[in-house]
């Protein structure tokens, strides 16, 4: 009698521990092994964050991260090199046939960089850049000097950088232009980093740069020699009020979330997988991801995702 008792007591207990982890998705249970995890560089930095955070959970879980662009990302999640690839543009149809499966986490933008030290800074920051001299500086090549960018009298040099590697800032940054990532033109450097590097030191540099890479996380400025070049969005030669949300990390996050700053280049980001994940370790990090982990995503530099959103790509992962 009092062995059937303990049973019975016993797998009450572990139902009620079931039903608890149900009923809240933040449960993740105890548990040991590795994570992988490769691709874009807009990704790259929540990423580490949010490893660390999740580490602190599960210290006997490891998280490998290695970031090499949207294009590895996606090559090496689909190749099964890695359990998650970061990927920071729309996922293509011929990559869902091969199995890509996507779960959107969180939320960034393109923008556009250049100098500290540009000849015509004070006349870009009062203006702002039309859309259409961007198009003539990296895709037709016809503005050659800042004078044709800015509209201001200037006989300086333009000296366009864009990405080398296969990445979701190129594509999203063509998007806007009307083109693909190959039509940009420009002296080709890799990664975000080194597109940041090369435009800071350049006082004639105009590039782009996710916004992870244009803002210091901790001053939550603008990067020391480098400024987000605005955009004329009414075409109206002004920077107007409703327009200059640039200056700090917090305005352009919310100007994003607001829909203030034109999409694209403000674009979803994704962890994408062959298929939806198998390894149970995998899918609890992307469902912490989704809940506790959006904690942390304003103050990386991030936007979050609504809640309709998140509910959305929960329901993906049926977990």
């Amino acid at each position: 009698m009092k062995k059937m008792f303990l049973i019975i007591a016993l797998a009450i207990v572990s139902f009620s521990f079931i039903e608890a982890d149900e009923r809240n998705p933040k449960v993740i249970p105890p548990q040991d092994g590795t994570i992988s995890i490769s691709g874009a560089f807009a990704l790259y930095p929540m990423v580490v964050k949010w490893a660390d955070e999740y580490q602190k959970l599960h210290p006997n879980v490891r998280i490998d991260i290695s970031a090499g662009g949207a294009g590895k990302g996606m090559v090496d999640a689909l190749s099964e090199m890695v359990d998650i690839g970061m990927v920071s543009r729309e996922i293509y149809p011929q990559e869902v046939k091969k199995g890509a499966y996507s779960i959107a986490v969180t939320k960034d933008a393109v923008v556009a960089t250049i100098s500290a030290k540009n000849p015509v800074l004070k006349d870009i920051m009062a203006k702002g850049i039309k859309k259409t001299a961007f198009v003539n500086a990296f895709v037709t090549g016809t503005a050659k000097n800042w004078g044709q960018i800015s509209g201001v009298k200037n006989n300086s040099v333009v000296h366009v950088y864009t990405r080398s590697d296969a990445c979701g800032a190129g594509e999203t940054w063509a998007k806007y232009l009307g083109k693909k990532q190959e039509d940009l033109q420009g002296v080709g450097v890799f990664g975000d980093p080194g597109l940041a590097t090369a435009v800071q030191q350049d006082p004639l540099a105009i590039g782009y740069n996710n916004i992870a890479y244009a803002f210091d996380s901790r001053s939550k400025r603008q990067n020391a020699g480098m400024r987000i070049a605005p955009i004329d969005l009414n075409n109206n030669d002004k920077l107007d009020p409703e327009e200059n949300f640039y200056t700090t990390m917090d305005e352009m996050i919310s100007a994003i979330a607001n829909n203030k700053y034109p999409s694209p280049p403000a674009r979803d980001l994704y962890f994408v997988m062959k298929g939806k994940p198998k390894n149970k370790i995998v899918a609890d990090f992307i469902k912490w991801v989704l809940t506790d982990g959006q904690k942390y995503v304003h103050d990386a530099g991030y936007i979050n995702l609504s809640k309709e959103k998140i509910q959305g790509e929960l329901t993906k992962l049926k977990l």
